[in-house]
């Protein structure tokens, strides 16, 4: 498959002002669609969509200053944990769960994914690759843990728990039996790849990916 760049995308200056995979994940949602984000920093995600798509927008974040960031905006935003704090939403409550740079975090990963599943119609997942040319090269040639423009914290004040790469997140939807409807790997700028996720091209070449899931069968 072709290196090149996705050119399909619509720029607007308040989608401009997202950050680059939130821009991704705005134009995959749906126009006044259920959409609960996890994790959802200081709601700038969230306030797009409200603003510029009419969607029913939903919060949780953990941390305090995040949580008086959103309800400043008027966000509808609670505090709270993705690992431990999910149980209580009911079977297809939202047509989009978002996490975004969120996953690597969470201390069980795996079930977090699950409840994202059950919880969402769909789920909209990014996450910085640790399988990305320059995190190897890091470790190659320093052998040190690398620090990144998105893994940004040194390895011993790092929220980052459980990094892993593209092959990695794909086996794992693989395993639990979630399919991949649409996903899009993002170089050191931002920039969308046309490249095969499975592929061992895009685990290098990408920092990020970005995940549209939908329950397996």
């Amino acid at each position: 498959m072709s290196a090149g760049y996705a050119v399909s995308e619509t720029s607007t200056p308040a989608r401009d002002r997202l950050r680059r995979d939130l821009r991704v994940i705005a134009d995959m949602i749906e126009p006044s669609a259920r959409v609960l984000d996890i994790g959802c920093g200081d709601g700038a995600l969230l306030a797009y969509l409200a603003r510029e798509k009419g969607v029913d927008a939903r919060g949780v974040e953990l941390s305090q200053s995040g949580v008086n960031a959103c309800v400043t905006q008027g966000l509808s935003v609670i505090q709270g944990d993705a690992d431990s704090d999910l149980d209580a939403y009911p079977t297809g409550a939202f047509d989009v769960v978002v996490l975004s740079q969120t996953l690597q975090a969470t201390r069980q990963p795996r079930r977090v994914l699950e409840t994202l599943m059950r919880i969402g119609k769909r789920a909209l997942v990014s996450f910085p690759n640790f399988g990305f040319w320059r995190v190897r090269a890091a470790l190659a040639l320093r052998g040190r843990m690398p620090v990144t423009g998105l893994l940004d914290h040194p390895w011993y004040d790092s929220p980052n728990i459980h990094l892993c790469t593209i092959r990695d997140f794909v086996a794992l939807c693989d395993e639990i039996g979630v399919r991949i409807e649409k996903s899009v790997t993002l170089d050191r700028y931002g920039r969308p790849f046309t490249l095969n996720p499975s592929g061992s091209l895009a685990n290098l070449l990408a920092e990020q990916g970005v995940f549209m899931l939908t329950r397996g069968g």
